[in-house]
C-alpha cells in the first residue's frame, strides 16, 4: 500500500498490514502436533466446560496452581477428590474460589508479566507457596483469557520445568493473523515447546472455526503438555476428538480440530 494512502486510513483510525504469512502459522501447528506417551489420556473435571483430560502421570505432583477461576472449579474439585491434590488458585476478577471448593490458597490477582497491585507473575505466585521449597513437581491449569501468552514468556525457563503437566487454554487465534501478534505467539509456544510435548488439543465451541488466509484454526482450544522427561514420544496421535473429549457447550455443535494440527508430518 502506497505510504500516502496508508497515513490517510491511519487519520481516520484504520490500520492495514499484511497477514501473517500461511506458511508459518501452518509450521506453528506442526510443531504443536499431539503426540503419544506411555500414559493414557484421563479426564479430569466436569463432562463438558471445565474438565480436560490430562496424562495419567499424577502421582507425585505435589500441588496444581490454577490462575482464572471465576465460578468454575470442577477441575481442581475432581483432581483433589480422585488424587488427593490440592490447589492453589488465582484471580482479580472474584473474590474467593467457589463455595464448593476449598483450594490450598487463594489469591485475589491476575497472572501477568509483571507484579503490581493486580497482577503476579508466575514466578512470584509459586515461589509464595511452601511446596516451592520441596523437590516434587507441580500441575498448571491455566485460562487466563489471552494472558497466557506474555505470562508465560515471562516466566523463568526453570520455573517452567518445575511443572510437569501443563493445562493451557489459548485465546484470540485470530489474532496470529497480525504478524507483530504473531512473533509473541511464537516465542512462547518456541519457549514451552522446549521442555514440553503438546500431547491433546481440543478446540472451544465457544469460539469458531477461522480462516486465517487459507489456514484453519480454532478460535480457542484447549492444550495439555507433558514434561518431555516423563516419556518418550512414542507416535503422532490421529484420532480427534479424542474418545473422552465432549463439546464445552453442550448447546453448540463440537468443534473438530482441523486434521492441519494432527498426524504424522507431511512427506518433504
Amino acid at each position: 500500500m502506497e505510504p500516502i494512502k496508508s497515513l490517510a486510513l491511519y487519520q481516520n483510525g484504520v490500520y492495514v498490514e499484511n497477514a501473517t504469512p500461511t506458511q508459518r502459522l501452518l509450521q506453528l501447528a506442526q510443531a504443536m502436533r499431539p503426540v503419544q506417551t506411555r500414559f493414557p489420556l484421563i479426564r479430569i473435571g466436569s463432562a463438558h466446560d471445565g474438565g480436560y483430560l490430562v496424562p495419567d502421570d499424577l502421582s507425585g505432583i505435589s500441588a496444581c496452581f490454577s490462575p482464572g477461576v471465576e465460578v468454575n472449579s470442577s477441575f481442581e474439585l475432581d483432581l483433589l477428590q480422585k488424587t488427593g491434590i490440592g490447589s492453589h488458585l488465582a484471580d482479580y476478577s472474584v473474590d474467593g474460589p467457589p463455595a464448593n471448593f476449598q483450594p490450598k490458597s487463594f489469591i485475589k490477582k491476575f497472572l501477568g508479566p509483571n507484579n503490581n497491585p493486580i497482577h503476579i507473575t508466575l514466578e512470584a505466585w509459586v515461589k509464595s507457596q511452601a511446596e516451592y521449597q520441596l523437590e516434587h513437581d507441580f500441575l498448571l491449569q491455566m485460562d487466563i483469557e489471552g494472558g497466557e501468552y506474555l505470562t508465560l514468556l515471562a516466566t523463568p525457563q526453570e520455573l517452567l520445568r518445575r511443572f510437569r503437566i501443563i493445562v493451557l487454554e489459548i485465546h484470540y487465534v485470530e489474532c496470529w493473523a497480525h504478524p507483530l501478534f504473531f512473533n509473541t505467539v511464537e516465542a512462547m509456544f518456541e519457549k514451552v515447546l522446549a521442555d514440553f510435548y503438546v500431547v491433546h488439543n481440543h478446540p472451544n465451541n465457544h469460539g469458531a472455526l477461522l480462516n486465517l488466509n487459507g489456514f484453519a484454526a480454532p478460535q480457542f482450544f484447549e492444550i495439555t503438555l507433558l514434561r518431555r522427561d516423563r516419556s518418550p514420544a512414542l507416535d503422532f496421535c490421529r484420532e480427534f476428538p479424542h474418545p473422552l473429549d465432549n463439546a464445552c457447550y453442550r448447546s453448540r455443535d463440537e468443534l473438530v480440530l482441523p486434521p492441519q494440527w494432527y498426524g504424522a508430518p507431511p512427506p518433504v
